[in-house]
């Protein structure tokens, strides 16, 4: 199943295995090479689960574990039967959080989402009923089969980690990560997205149809029992994850790469709508987690190449004339990134300017632990 761009990880290596105890000890809270080769491990450990149940062609199980590192959310798009669900849910089991389904319907309520006060006629009172949104892994089936007031009863929780149920705001689990699937818009019975709504994903990922190697594959894996994935995760560990991707090092320049991308989709005659300062920032981000589970402690020029087009396509707004002369946003993505260069420091440079970083930071931390001592004598 490829992807809708030409993206590109570092293909996840199934022979590796987990550090002993590994997942149950945690993680150094310092961003060493130890560390770095730690997170990887378990990073392919999980896409290598992921593949058996999900078989593609693409790159999709790194691109949900990136949004997820990033504290973001993912909306999986393709046309009904291509394993939507199935790649959501593998995730999921392989995440090993507590998971609540939710399938979209037209008549579907905010309250079912969300909860709310229910009468108990023994006691004669109101007993607030917390819906299945309080959870840490939510899969929300064919989103855009509900209307947009259902839609919007996500739009806090998102953005916030948090719902309003009767006035009083309810904290939800953290970590806090939605999966969502939609069906095109052009097929029947759904509802378009909201720009708020859109806005808060932060990637699409095209889900098309596999390949003939690939569904031959499938095929032959679900021939009997159907493969499964194992828990190779934990909340504490996504913590840490995230925590992790936090002290990624991002180069001034390539913090102004990303402005200059921005302000070419605010400016350019075909957008009617250009991205946000979300938009930014959330891509910022997801560098900063893709750089951390490939292996590096730097943002590289070619982790916002790569992932410009799943995490800005869905929020580009075209104009009527640009959609009557048939343009779309993935054509608009490549002619901001050919218009645009990145002229900063190279990979060689900016690995050494977080190396001194790091560096600097250590001998800060050393002297003012030798002052502390210092003062306590």
């Amino acid at each position: 199943m490829t992807d809708a761009s030409s993206s590109h990880f570092t293909q996840p290596n199934p022979s590796s295995a987990l550090e002993p105890n590994w997942k149950d000890s945690g993680l150094d809270p310092a961003l060493n090479d130890k560390t770095l080769k730690q997170v990887q491990q378990v990073i392919q450990k999980c896409c290598a689960d992921i593949q058996k149940v999900f078989l593609s062609d693409g790159q999709h199980p790194m691109l949900v574990l990136n949004a997820l590192i990033a504290r973001g959310h993912i909306l999986l798009e393709g046309v009904p039967g291509v394993a939507k669900t199935t790649l959501a849910s593998a995730v999921a089991r392989v995440l090993g959080c507590p998971i609540k389904r939710i399938q979209f319907t037209p008549d579907l309520l905010p309250t079912d989402i969300l909860g709310g006060s229910v009468f108990n006629p023994q006691t004669g009172q109101f007993t607030m009923v917390k819906g299945p949104i309080f959870t840490n892994i939510l899969l929300a089936d064919e989103i855009n089969r509900a209307p947009a007031k259902t839609q919007s009863a996500l739009l806090e929780a998102m953005q916030e980690g948090q719902v309003t149920l009767d006035g009083v705001s309810e904290s939800l689990p953290q970590p806090f990560f939605a999966i969502a699937t939609q069906n095109p818009s052009e097929h029947y019975g759904v509802y378009p997205l909201p720009e708020a709504q859109l806005d808060r994903f932060a990637l699409r990922v095209f889900v098309d149809y596999p390949s003939a190697h690939t569904e031959l594959s499938m095929l032959m894996a679900y021939q009997g029992q159907a493969p499964v994935c194992k828990p190779r995760m934990t909340a504490k560990l996504i913590k840490q994850l995230q925590g992790l991707a936090d002290k990624v090092f991002i180069h001034p320049e390539l913090i102004k790469y990303i402005v200059s991308l921005a302000r070419w989709t605010r400016g350019h005659s075909h957008i009617k709508l250009g991205v946000s300062p979300r938009a930014c920032l959330t891509l910022t981000k997801l560098c900063k987690a893709r750089a951390l589970i490939t292996g590096r402690a730097y943002v590289n020029p070619s982790d916002i190449q790569e992932l410009l087009m799943h995490c800005w396509s869905h929020r580009l707004h075209l104009s009527d004339e640009a959609l009557y002369a048939g343009a779309n946003a993935k054509e608009l993505i490549n002619a901001c990134l050919k218009a645009i260069q990145y002229h900063g420091p190279s990979s060689d440079m900016l690995n050494q300017f977080q190396t001194n970083q790091l560096q600097t930071s250590q001998s800060q931390t050393s002297q003012s632990q030798t002052t502390s001592r210092q003062r306590t004598y």
